[in-house]
């Protein structure tokens, strides 16, 4: 009996200390919004002031504020007695420009009203220079290329088009600036061997002269190999030397991604591994990857990395497009999702292809006449006849193709803009990369941003329906089964 009485006497103290805590909680949160409250108040009080000050300029320029019991700041004339101007704070309002002057006469709601009618003409202002200037910047995104912390638009600016013989130098200073200025931050300088090095001596000069932050932007240039003797292969001297010179040719302190061109397979992985560890470790470069390698190169070269502790590949680029999907639809997202392995397209339209379609409905055959020859009338838009003795698979092509420009024309925008907003449309596709020789172009090619919110799921389905070239995965095919 003695040992329940002393239980039942220890869980009632426990419970009114309990109660005692609960007690202290409330009142402390009670005091917290009390002091909260008065903070509030002397902040509304300290506008209210300001408030009755400005109201008062067209007045005197000597003004007291008295701290009434309500807290709220009353205004007095100059002239008040010396005990009222004891209780008083002294404010004086010296003139520090005559720009003020116009607005002595104003009142609190005049200016304000000023205010608001300057917010709006600044509004204006903008909206009128972003219709002249077409600026695309919302409808870009950063990512991070494959599962490493560089962060790049998903827009870059290639080179196929923009960096050649035929472009002189405003044009090309006029596509770089454009580019830059409308958010993109990658520049690619991968083209064949003679083509890089121009484009990379043309892109430095560029850089150099507009003296942008080299942390607002990135270059990535690739490692060509071909067959001539003392460039032959992926070797450790070649590939140490290409950078090197890339790097004099940019004027740049280092490069931030270098792509290894095509596999060698007389080379070892472990020598272009040791290779680009080095560069990275020196400084060259801060980052680097494949292009035009299988899957099962990719993850080779992944493998080997980390057998001799270097510093990994960070993405691969591929070609993709409408009728090349099977490599980055299938195989890119298992890279990405299983070694880091990012994606970067390239080609959205083809090589050109899609571009060359829209010029052929404009044009008919040779053994037919026309009024015009850019003119697109109701006979040029019918689809190509099945009679016609082009190859099974053109002929396909064609209707694919011609499908399309419909779906285009009832979207509003140019088969080009459809392509480049079907690419993007793509999660795996971190970034693609556009050419362009004009800004006119550039400004066309990027409007398939906007694009993107119109191919929902209907359109992306039809679109399906049209192409009918979704890829597959190959089954798997046991060898024991097979015995």
């Amino acid at each position: 009996m003695a040992e329940a009485a002393a239980r039942h006497e220890l869980y009632t103290q426990q419970q009114w200390a309990h109660q005692r805590a609960e007690r202290a909680e409330r009142n402390a949160e009670r005091l917290e919004r009390e002091i909260q409250a008065q903070a509030a108040s002397a902040a509304a009080s300290e506008s209210l002031a300001e408030l009755h000050y400005v109201d008062s300029l067209s007045g005197s320029m000597l003004f007291q504020f008295p701290v009434n019991d309500g807290g709220g700041p009353q205004r007095t004339s100059c002239s008040s007695s010396k005990d009222d101007s004891q209780q008083t704070s002294l404010c004086k309002a010296p003139i520090a420009s005559l720009d003020c002057m116009a607005d002595l006469g104003s009142t609190t709601e005049q200016l304000c009203a000023k205010l608001q009618a300057a917010a709006v003409k600044e509004s204006v202002d903008r909206v009128s220079s972003a219709a002249q200037s077409p600026s695309l910047t919302s409808g870009l995104r950063y990512r991070n290329l494959g599962k490493s912390g560089l962060r790049v638009s998903n827009i870059g600016l290639a080179t196929w088009t923009t960096y050649n013989t035929a472009i002189n130098e405003e044009q090309l200073d006029a596509v770089v600036t454009a580019a830059y200025n409308a958010g993109i931050n990658l520049f690619d300088l991968t083209e064949g061997p003679q083509s890089s090095e121009q484009a990379e001596t043309q892109l430095g000069a560029i850089l150099k002269r507009k003296n942008w932050k080299r942390v607002s932007y990135s270059v990535i240039t690739k490692i060509h190999w071909h067959y001539k003797s003392e460039e032959r292969g992926l070797s450790r001297k070649h590939i140490i030397e290409s950078v090197r010179s890339s790097v004099a040719r940019l004027q740049l302190d280092y490069i931030d991604i270098v792509l290894i061109q095509k596999a060698d397979p007389m080379c070892p992985l472990e020598e272009v591994v040791r290779a680009m560890d080095f560069l990275v470790s020196e400084g060259l470069i801060m980052y680097w990857g494949t292009a035009k390698w299988s899957p099962i190169d990719v993850t080779e070269m992944y493998t080997a990395c980390r057998q001799l502790n270097c510093s990994t590949p960070i993405l691969e680029q591929s070609e993709y497009h409408m009728l090349c999907r099977e490599k980055v639809e299938i195989y890119m997202p298992e890279l990405y999702n299983k070694i880091g392995v990012g994606l970067m397209a390239w080609s959205p339209l083809a090589m050109g292809l899609l571009p060359s379609f829209k010029d052929s409905l404009r044009s008919r055959s040779s053994n037919r006449t026309k009024a015009s020859s850019i003119s697109w009338n109701q006979d040029d838009r019918k689809p190509p006849s099945k009679e016609n003795n082009e190859p099974l698979t053109a002929r396909n092509t064609k209707e694919i193709l011609f499908s399309i420009s419909l779906i285009a024309d009832r979207l509003g925008c140019s088969l080009v803009q459809l392509c480049i907003a079907w690419t993007l449309k793509n999660e795996s596709v971190q970034c693609l990369l556009l050419g362009a020789a004009t800004t006119h172009q550039f400004y066309h090619a990027l409007h398939g941003l906007q694009l993107l919110p119109k191919l929902n799921s209907n359109v992306m389905a039809e679109l399906e329906r049209i192409l009918d070239n979704k890829p597959v995965r190959p089954p798997m095919v046991s060898t024991l089964a097979m015995r």
